[in-house]
């Protein structure tokens, strides 16, 4: 069976529903997969747990799902530069769970991994810390994080073949390699598409037994999250 979807849109049609989390891979806007979010959108569905480092900007990436109200809380790193965002929040309108990044990271990696927690010394003695099991080892004090995971993850990668096999390309990696693995169902937006065989097999990033969908976008937006010049 192909892995292969014409569209974002066939490619969620049955897999998306109200209520769910959903993991999403980027780091601002580099390496969002955002036909995907398109599709998310269009779909109208409502109520999602979204985790992703941060919630894009306005009218961009997951800022668009914030626009339409479709999400209900955040997992996220930081606010990043989103209006829409910050709006929602303080009217009590969001609920946002933020996560230092580093543990975001690995509570998605062990997540994927069947880890169901770890523990780890970032967030000791700060509000991250409140309502989590403490523990004493070796003489230092550590956290108790529980691992994510998700119904649906979407990502983006550089390349792909046909058996969902996964290639990033520098820093658009970023946060997709774990969201990857830590989805049940994982649906990747890629810009190009190669036979089974073709990818050198020390080269890829994710292995296509973590990807059931791929759709292809072979000509992203390269978007600007901020853009500083120089008055001429």
């Amino acid at each position: 069976m192909s892995k292969v979807y014409p569209d974002a849109g066939s490619a969620l049609a049955d897999v998306v529903r109200d209520g769910q989390t959903v993991a999403v891979g980027g780091f601002g806007l580099c390496g969002i997969p955002e036909q995907l979010i398109h599709g998310l959108r269009d779909a109208k569905v409502k109520d999602l747990t979204v985790i992703s480092n941060n919630a894009g900007v306005d009218g961009i990436g997951l800022g668009l799902l914030l626009e339409t109200r479709q999400i209900r809380k955040m997992v996220a790193s930081y606010v990043g530069e989103n209006a829409e965002f910050e709006r929602q929040l303080l009217a009590g309108e969001l609920e946002v769970e933020l996560t230092p990044q580093g543990t975001l990271a690995e509570k998605l990696r062990a997540g994927g991994a069947g880890i169901p927690a770890f523990y780890t010394r970032t967030g000791v003695g700060t509000l991250v810390a409140e309502g989590k099991e403490e523990r004493d080892i070796d003489g230092k004090r550590y956290l108790l994080e529980r691992s994510l995971t998700a119904d649906v993850a979407l990502v983006k990668a550089w390349k792909a073949d046909r058996a969902g096999n996964l290639v990033y390309r520098k820093t658009a990696r970023n946060f997709n390699p774990v969201v990857a693995t830590a989805g049940r169902i994982t649906v990747a937006e890629v810009e190009e598409l190669v036979d089974t065989g073709t990818l050198d097999p020390d080269h890829i990033h994710t292995p296509g037994i973590f990807v059931q969908r791929i759709v292809v976008n072979s000509r992203p937006t390269k978007h600007i999250e901020q853009r500083t010049v120089r008055e001429g």
